[in-house]
């Protein structure tokens, strides 16, 4: 009897890998005819490759391509702040939160509130930096107590459930947050108030230029952290005497900077692939038109990562949230308030979300009570693909999937003759999630996984 069950058990198995094998085959060969044909379509539209599916081919200019792929970045680096609440709040409490999109409304709404005061009191036009430093201020605090809150009342009673009872109540918590802000402030679209010439023209930018001064920033940033943290200090004692001159002094250089050994190296590579990106590529590829809406979200964007890698790398409340993500129990017996540690996340989480609204806000200028729906859904593709619980590749996998969702229709769909290519970005973005679980499903660079996952 047991041989048998084992025998259809390993049938079954084998069905559903031929399944997922023909599945993988499908649509890599997909995207591979839709690219050949989107080449054909740039050497020549009528190039009959080019034309066999698509009799309007036309080809995209080159800067029709940069500007796609600077929108897809923008939008990318939002859903990438958005996915951080995710992968931080499945790091600690092993579970998605699926409210996490109303906190991000909630903050995209606050910002228009408060923007619209301001622009009825002329303060916004006057003074628009102390307005948006105001708006963002105001985005933050609020987005970062609705985390707060619906983690004490909703999460915290169900800490020792089972998982599945939690992550049912995000979805309710979802519901009643869209549905209190439709009964607060209506269903109609809300609309921020013009922005300011010198923030939504188009500006042109040499990324040559710009690789070579971030390189630059980051040489003269480590330089100045080594110096002040003392130099290469004493040599350790208990070091290997045969070790050679040149790795112990790299060792000590990475442990004055307080980064491992292995990130040190990764710095020092991407260092110089922006100075042969600088210095080697020519100026017209490297030069786009971009509105200055998306050079803030960027710019923004980067910041906001900065400083949370600092603040989970390199601080004690950082350092603790990563014990309580490893094992609450034992970080608990260290000494560890394991509930301020998660309240702390859900407010770091929120607070990600409250700039990732306003930028929302700034860049698209309207949002209703179902805003944080679907960008929520693609914050959480976004945290998966770029493996969940790895708040590196949350961004990562926010700012890949906002790039497919922009070049992947005219790229690949519209040469293979696919009808309304632009409506299906929403079904790029699920695909290139059913992608990466087909052929990585750990994500692309690895879930982050507590002790009790693991086993």
């Amino acid at each position: 009897m047991t041989a048998t069950v084992e025998r259809k058990s390993a049938l079954r198995l084998s069905k559903v890998d031929r399944f997922l094998t023909f599945i993988r085959i499908f649509l890599v060969s997909l995207i591979i005819v839709g690219i050949l044909a989107f080449v054909a379509q740039q050497i020549s539209p009528e190039n009959p490759f080019a034309r066999w599916r698509n009799p309007g081919a036309r080809a995209l200019t080159g800067d029709q391509f940069k500007g796609l792929l600077m929108s897809g970045l923008s939008q990318g680096a939002m859903y990438g702040l958005i996915a951080l609440g995710y992968s931080m709040v499945y790091g600690v409490l092993g579970f998605i939160n699926f409210a996490h999109g109303e906190v991000f409304m909630a903050g995209a709404m606050t910002g228009f509130i408060t923007s619209d005061k301001l622009a009825a009191n002329g303060l916004w036009e006057s003074n628009f930096l102390l307005s948006l430093a105001l708006v963002i201020v105001l985005a933050i605090v609020v987005s970062t107590l609705a985390a707060v809150l619906i983690e004490r009342v909703a999460y915290r009673p169900l800490r020792d459930s089972p998982r599945l009872i939690p992550l049912i109540t995000s979805i309710g918590v979802s519901f009643f947050i869209q549905n209190a802000v439709l009964g607060l402030l209506g269903p109609s679209t809300k609309s921020y108030p013009q922005l300011p010439k010198w923030l939504s023209t188009m500006r042109v930018v040499d990324l040559g230029e710009v690789f070579v001064w971030i390189a630059g920033i980051l040489v003269v940033s480590g330089l100045l952290w080594y110096l002040w943290r003392g130099g290469p200090g004493e040599k350790d004692p208990t070091a290997d005497a045969g070790e050679r001159p040149i790795a112990e002094k790299v060792s000590q250089v990475a442990a004055t900077l307080g980064i491992s050994l292995p990130a040190l190296r990764r710095l020092v590579s991407v260092l110089i692939s922006l100075l042969l990106l600088g210095f080697l590529v020519p100026e017209k590829i490297l030069t786009f038109e971009i509105v200055g809406t998306k050079i803030l979200v960027l710019v923004v964007a980067a910041v906001s990562m900065g400083v949370l890698w600092y603040l989970v790398e390199r601080t004690k409340t950082g350092k603790a949230m990563r014990a309580v993500a490893e094992d609450k129990e034992i970080a608990a017996l260290m000494g560890i308030n394991v509930n301020r540690i998660i309240v702390t996340t859900f407010a770091v989480g929120g607070a990600m979300a409250g700039v990732a609204g306003i930028l929302w806000g700034l860049l698209f200028r309207s949002v209703t009570h179902m805003t944080g729906f679907l960008p929520g859904i693609k914050a959480f593709t976004a945290a998966v693909v770029g493996g969940i619980g790895n708040l590196g590749g949350a961004m990562v996998g926010g700012m890949s999937l906002g790039s497919a969702e922009s070049l992947a229709p005219l790229m690949i769909l519209e040469p293979l003759g696919v009808p309304g290519v632009s409506q299906l970005k929403d079904a790029v973005a699920f695909t290139v999630l059913v992608l990466v679980l087909l052929f990585k499903p750990a994500g692309l660079f690895g879930e982050r996984l507590s002790a009790e996952d693991r086993t």
